[in-house]
C-alpha cells in the first residue's frame, strides 16, 4: 500500500484520471501548445477571456487650490517636491488631452475617407450600371432588328426559296468548321 503512494505522489504527477508528466515550456509558442492543451483536455470547461484593460485617465486637475506655493522665502524642502508633482501630473494631463484630441482629429479623418470611398464608388457603380444599360438596349435592337429582318426575310424567302437552301447549306458548312477548330492550342505560349 505504501509502494502505491509513493507511485502517485511522484514530482510532476497529478492525482487526477489521468497523471500527466510535468513539461517546463522553454519558449513562448511551447507555452501556448501546452495552455491549448490542457484547455482541450476538457472542451466543455469554459475558457477565461479577460475582460479589456480600461483606458487610463489623468486625475481631474482640483476645482480650488487652498496651499498655492510662490516663489517667495519660507517655503520649506518639501514644496518642492510637492510642486514637482503637481507638474508632472499637469504635464501628463496635457499630453493625454493632446492624444485625446489627435485621436478625435484621425477618427474624423478615417471617417471622411471612408465617406469618400464610399462615393467614389457609388459613382464607378452608376457608371458601369449606365453602361449595361445601354449594351441592354443595343442588345435589345439588335434583337428586334434581327426579328423584323427575319420578317422581311421571311416575306422575301416565299419569293426566293433557291438562294435560301444554298444559304443553309453554307451556314452549314461553316457550322462544321466552327466545330472542328479548336478553342485554344496546348503547348503553345
Amino acid at each position: 500500500m505504501a509502494a502505491h503512494t509513493q507511485k502517485n505522489n511522484k514530482p510532476g504527477k497529478s492525482g487526477g484520471k489521468e497523471a500527466q508528466p510535468l513539461i517546463i515550456a522553454k519558449t513562448p509558442a511551447e507555452e501556448q501548445r501546452l495552455k491549448l492543451e490542457r484547455l482541450m483536455r476538457n472542451p466543455d470547461k469554459v475558457a477565461p477571456i479577460p475582460d479589456r484593460p480600461k483606458e487610463w485617465n489623468p486625475r481631474a486637475p482640483p476645482e480650488f487650490v487652498r496651499d498655492v506655493m510662490g516663489s517667495s522665502a519660507g517655503a520649506g524642502s518639501g514644496e518642492f517636491h510637492v510642486y514637482r508633482h503637481l507638474r508632472r501630473r499637469e504635464y501628463q494631463r496635457q499630453d493625454f488631452l493632446d492624444k485625446m484630441a489627435d485621436k478625435v482629429d484621425k477618427d474624423v479623418d478615417y471617417l471622411d475617407k471612408v465617406e469618400l470611398n464610399k462615393q467614389a464608388a457609388e459613382d464607378r457603380t452608376a457608371k458601369r450600371r449606365k453602361k449595361r444599360d445601354k449594351m441592354k438596349r443595343k442588345k435589345l435592337l439588335a434583337k428586334k432588328a434581327k426579328v423584323e429582318a427575319q420578317d422581311k426575310k421571311g416575306e422575301d424567302a416565299e419569293e426566293s426559296s433557291e438562294s435560301s437552301e444554298e444559304e443553309d447549306k453554307e451556314d452549314g458548312r461553316e457550322a462544321e468548321d466552327d466545330a472542328e477548330a479548336p478553342s485554344f492550342i496546348m503547348g503553345k505560349k
